[in-house]
């Protein structure tokens, strides 16, 4: 039986500004994303020439019926190309789930590329665009190499440019967890609830259009989020743990998406072992840490 394997990388949003909500009910966002050099592996198998597909994963708790997007993915493309073979996939799963780091997303593109492989039916990139886009807002970020901006409801991709780039990709970064996630659902809505918290779309394109014509500022000047208002007035252990680090190491920790995922950029040389030690302290021993890099 033929099988293919795809890498499925987590992501972190550099920045993320969201700027209202559409009539639709989805979110309007201008976000800098940069997927990770780390993530989940998927593997899919031709098991035949007809039938549903099937799905195994070995992280307890992961669904593995038709709410699990890699089986949605499945669905999607049966409908667009009408290639019904049956596929069996299987999810090495490393990226928590209800953590902000897109792990889902990022194998439902996964299984849209094996499911291109297995068939033989290549799609056209924007039918690509239309499927993945269908299936979650995150989706298309997934269907590029490399940082880049999203806009509308996460829909609208660019690339960052070559010399934008060169000053992300490598970046070293601690990634971190409590033993708790946040619906994404329920961080919007607490925002909706609170519309002077949106941030301005002008002011947010101008800071970003700034810090790309600069190729002296860092990284770190990206750094924002409009979605930990909201989230941490109610999980305060998040705004907690960020005060601690810099506190204590001198470092700004950001929330990644909707959470609860935070991160911090290392800079070279920085021994990672200190703040470790810092995050078990305080969220004890079932805390996710992953040191990577920003591919």
């Amino acid at each position: 039986m033929q099988t293919v394997t795809f890498f499925s990388p987590a992501k972190i949003n550099l920045s993320l500004a969201i700027t209202g909500r559409r009539a639709d009910g989805f979110h309007e966002l201008v976000s800098v994303v940069a997927p990770l050099a780390w993530g989940d592996t998927l593997r899919a198998t031709w098991a035949g020439e007809t039938g549903a597909a099937t799905l195994v994963c070995d992280a307890p708790g992961v669904p593995t019926d038709g709410g699990n997007l890699v089986l949605r993915a499945a669905e999607a493309f049966a409908a667009a190309t009408g290639w019904r073979g049956r596929v069996a996939f299987a999810l090495e799963k490393r990226i928590p789930v209800g953590a902000g780091l897109g792990g889902g997303s990022g194998n439902a593109v996964a299984a849209l590329r094996a499911l291109e492989a297995l068939s033989g039916v290549a799609l056209e990139s924007g039918r690509r665009l239309e499927l993945a886009a269908g299936l979650g807002s995150d989706c298309p970020l997934f269907l590029h190499d490399g940082p880049v901006v999203m806009r509308g409801r996460g829909e609208r991709i660019e690339p960052l440019g070559v010399e934008s780039t060169g000053r992300l990709r490598g970046r070293r970064v601690l990634i971190f967890k409590p033993d708790f996630g946040v619906a994404t659902a329920e961080a919007y809505a607490a925002l909706a609830a609170r519309p002077e918290w949106y941030a301005d779309a002008a002011a947010e394109e101008a800071r970003l259009a700034a810090w790309a014509a600069d190729a002296d500022a860092p990284a770190e000047a990206l750094l924002a989020n409009t979605l930990e208002r909201p989230v941490f007035a109610k999980w305060i252990a998040l705004p907690t743990m960020l005060a601690w680090l810099r506190e204590r190491h001198g470092v700004e920790a950001r929330m990644s998406g909707s959470g609860s995922a935070c991160f911090f950029l290392l800079e070279p040389g920085r021994d990672e072992a200190p703040p470790r030690e810092t995050i078990r302290a305080g969220w004890g021993a079932k805390a996710f840490v992953q040191a990577t890099a920003l591919a």
